[in-house]
C-alpha cells in the first residue's frame, strides 16, 4: 500500500493547508506522485494543493457521498503518497456524537493522522492537549505531530521536551513562525490560487521551508491500512450506490466550461465524469473569449466573479453571445458564480456592473456571507432534468443574493434545509438553464452530470445533431 497522512489539527487556521502544501511539493520535488484529497464540500483549498501535487485534487465528504464512495475515490488513485487535508479540527464535526469528522474519515480509509498543531503561547501545555486527542478516541491512529508557528529555539526545546516526556506520539518537525508562510485569507478560506499571480513562487517556498524543517523520510514511512475500510464496500447511504465508473457513452457532444480568473470551482470528479460519458469539454475564458465555442451545452460554474468584475463586464461581446445563446435554447447549467455572471448585474462595494442578462435579477454582494454551509433540496415539478432524487444533498457558500427578481421566474428547487435564492427556493430556470446557489456532486444520491447530459442530448437530438440510437442509461 502508498504511503498516505492525514493532516489534521486541534482547530481551525491552525495552519495545516500550508504544511500540506509545502508537504505535495516537496514530495513532487522528489519526483514521487502525489495525491491530495481535501474533507468536505471546500474548493479553495483543493485550488492549491492542485497546483502543489501537480495532480487534481478530491474531495472526501460524508455529506453528500457514501462511506463506499469515499473509500472507492480515494483508493482508486493511484499515487507513491497521498495526503488528505482535514477540515476544521480532528474531532470536529455536524454531530456532537461523532461519525463525520475528520477522525471518522481517518479511520474509515485507514490513514494515520498527523496532528498540526499552532504552538502560539503554549509550551508544556502541548502535552495535556495531546494526551487528550489520543485517549478521546483510541481507534484514531495519531501517528506524529507537526509542532507549527514555532518562535524560538527555546520554544522548540520546551516543547519537544513537553511531547517526548509526557507523550508516545513522535514529533516530526517544527516550523517557525514565518511571514512567507502567510496567505492572505479571504470569505472562509484562503485566497484561490488561480487569483495569486505569486502562488507557485509561494508553493515552491513553502516547499523549501517543510522539507528542511519536516522529516519527510518519517512521513514517508507511513502507510495505510486497506483492510479497515472493507466493511463499508456494500453498505449504502442515503439511497446512494456504489461509485463506479459509467461504461455507456454519447459521443459527439461538447459542452463549454468557464474556467478563468473569476470562475473555478469545479469538482474534478464531476469533470471526470463528463469525459467518461464521452463528452468534449471545451474550456474559455470569461474574461478574454469573444464568443463561446462551438457547444452543446454550457456550464458556468462557481468562483469568486466579484474579483474581477471590470474584466468580465468589459467583454460585452461575450455577453452578449451567451445571453443570446441561452434565449436560443443552449441547455446550460450554472451554479453560484455562474448564476452571478448570468445576472442582469452584479453592484459591489457599491458599483455596479453588467452582466449577461439571462436571468431577470440584479446582485448584490453582502459584508457578510447570506448562504453558507450544506442544504438540502427537492426538486419541483418544473425541473427539467429527468431522474432527479426525491432529495439533494449539496452546500452553498455565497456573499450575493439576487434583487429585482422577476416574480414569474421559476424554480427547480424547494430548499429544505439553507438559502438558496430566498431561503424557500433555488435553481432559476429560464429557457433551457438551470442557475442555482447551491454546488452539486455528482455521486450515487445524486447523478447530476448524467441527467443534465441526457438533457443536453436530448435537445441536441431534437435538433437534429445527434444520432436518436446514442442513449445513455
Amino acid at each position: 500500500m502508498p504511503s498516505s497522512i492525514y493532516l489534521s489539527a486541534a482547530h481551525k487556521s491552525s495552519g495545516k493547508t500550508v504544511v500540506s502544501l509545502g508537504l505535495c511539493a516537496a514530495f513532487k520535488a522528489r519526483a514521487l506522485e502525489v495525491q491530495a484529497f481535501k474533507k468536505g464540500p471546500d474548493y479553495i483549498d483543493p485550488v492549491w494543493l492542485s497546483q502543489a501535487s501537480g495532480n487534481p485534487c478530491y474531495n472526501l465528504d460524508f455529506y453528500t457521498m457514501s462511506k463506499t464512495e469515499i473509500a472507492q475515490l480515494f483508493h482508486q488513485q493511484q499515487s507513491d503518497i497521498s495526503i488528505i487535508e482535514g477540515n476544521k479540527g480532528l474531532y470536529d464535526g455536524m454531530s456532537t456524537t461523532g461519525g463525520d469528522a475528520n477522525a471518522d474519515m481517518a479511520k474509515l480509509l485507514g490513514v494515520p493522522v498527523v496532528l498540526v498543531v499552532d504552538t502560539n503561547g503554549i509550551t508544556r501545555g502541548i502535552a495535556p492537549l495531546l494526551q487528550g486527542y489520543q485517549i478521546f478516541d483510541t481507534d484514531v491512529d495519531i501517528a506524529g505531530v507537526i509542532l507549527n508557528k514555532v518562535a524560538s529555539n527555546r520554544h522548540e526545546s520546551k516543547l519537544i521536551h513537553a511531547v517526548e516526556h509526557y507523550t508516545d506520539i513522535p514529533v516530526l518537525g517544527t516550523v517557525r513562525r514565518s511571514k512567507e508562510l502567510v496567505i492572505d485569507e479571504r470569505h472562509l478560506g484562503l485566497m484561490p490560487a488561480n487569483e495569486a499571480p505569486q502562488s507557485q513562487k509561494f508553493i515552491d517556498n513553502a516547499a523549501k521551508i517543510i522539507a528542511e524543517q519536516v522529516d519527510l523520510d518519517k512521513v514517508l514511512s507511513f502507510k495505510g491500512d486497506a483492510t479497515l475500510f472493507s466493511d463499508v464496500l456494500d453498505k449504502k447511504k442515503k439511497g446512494s450506490v456504489p461509485f463506479k465508473k459509467v461504461t455507456k457513452t454519447i459521443n459527439n457532444l461538447t459542452v463549454a466550461v468557464a474556467k478563468d480568473k473569476a470562475f473555478g470551482f469545479y469538482y474534478p470528479d464531476d469533470l471526470d465524469m463528463f469525459k467518461s460519458l464521452g463528452v468534449d469539454i471545451q474550456y474559455f475564458d470569461a474574461l478574454t473569449t469573444s464568443k463561446l465555442p462551438a457547444c452543446d451545452g454550457l456550464f458556468i460554474g462557481g468562483g469568486f466573479p466579484e474579483t474581477q468584475l471590470e474584466a468580465l463586464s468589459a467583454n460585452q461581446s461575450l455577453l452578449s453571445d451567451i445571453k443570446s445563446k441561452i434565449e436560443q435554447g443552449l441547455p446550460t447549467y450554472a451554479e453560484c458564480g455562474g448564476l452571478m455572471y448570468l445576472s442582469q448585474t452584479i453592484t459591489y462595494q457599491e458599483k455596479s456592473y453588467q452582466m449577461a442578462g439571462a436571468i431577470e435579477a440584479d446582485c448584490v454582494m453582502a459584508p457578510k456571507p447570506i448562504g453558507r454551509g450544506y442544504v438540502q433540496l427537492a426538486p419541483t415539478d418544473q425541473h427539467p432534468w429527468e431522474g432527479v432524487a426525491e432529495k439533494i444533498y449539496a452546500h452553498e457558500f455565497h456573499y450575493s443574493k439576487l434583487e429585482n427578481i422577476n416574480p414569474k421566474t421559476h424554480y427547480a428547487y424547494k430548499v429544505l434545509r439553507g438559502v438558496g435564492v430566498d431561503n424557500e427556493r433555488d435553481g432559476i430556470l429560464v429557457h433551457n438553464l438551470l442557475a442555482t446557489y447551491a454546488h452539486l456532486r455528482s455521486v450515487g444520491g445524486n447523478h447530476w452530470v448524467e441527467q443534465f447530459i441526457n438533457f443536453v442530448f436530448s435537445h441536441s437530438a431534437s435538433q437534429g445533431n445527434a444520432e436518436q440510437s446514442k442513449t445513455l442509461d
